[in-house]
């Protein structure tokens, strides 16, 4: 297994989706879309799928190693930061019954989005097989070297508490915690100051 990072394809949907799928399955925020075990992985591998193709592949930039894929926001592109109202409506028939609280998600992470210019984080994830051995963090590495060419902060949220120390390692912040409603996890907003290169 490599874990290069390299530029992700429309041809590279499938191994995404199964990466972040496997990635994701014990992650707060998935548990709360997709409650059930029995069909959680199926359903991520949907809701993957269809972030990659229609958002984030198109419009973001997306890369991946043999196991794992991150999916980044530039500035130029901050307008996708948030699912558009066609990746919405895919996502609300793979969602189902569980839509609308993904809508009012959406809906609460928008209005987080920072004014000033900068990379966003929108999803970083590797498959249990390859967790420990360097996927997730070369990925982050990748996606940290732009935004701090540009001389840009990096946003993003997580809803996995064991996963801000893994972030703080690479320089991010707790800005603040945003609570879900009805049950929903908390997501923690974290912020990471571009590092110079000198």
């Amino acid at each position: 297994m490599t874990d290069t990072p390299r530029s992700a394809t429309h041809d590279d949907a499938a191994p995404i989706a199964r990466a972040l799928a496997r990635a994701f399955h014990d992650d707060p925020m998935m548990a709360w879309f997709f409650p059930d075990k029995a069909t959680r992985e199926a359903g991520l591998r949907s809701y993957f799928r269809t972030l990659f193709t229609r958002q984030y592949g198109p419009h973001g930039v997306c890369e991946r190693t043999e196991l794992a894929a991150a999916f980044w926001v530039p500035p130029q592109a901050q307008d996708k930061a948030v699912p558009d109202e066609d990746t919405l409506r895919e996502l609300v028939d793979i969602l189902g019954e569980r839509a609308e609280p993904f809508r009012r998600s959406v809906e609460a992470a928008a209005a987080n989005v920072p004014p000033e210019p900068h990379w966003y984080l929108a999803v970083l994830g590797a498959d249990p097989a390859a967790q420990g051995q360097g996927h997730g963090a070369a990925l982050l590495r990748s996606g940290l070297a732009k935004a701090d060419e540009a001389g840009l902060p990096v946003y993003l949220e997580s809803s996995k508490e064991a996963n801000l120390a893994v972030y703080g390692h690479f320089g991010f912040e707790v800005l603040q915690q945003v609570h879900l409603s009805e049950g929903g996890p908390t997501l923690w907003v974290m912020r990471r100051e571009a590092q110079s290169s000198l």
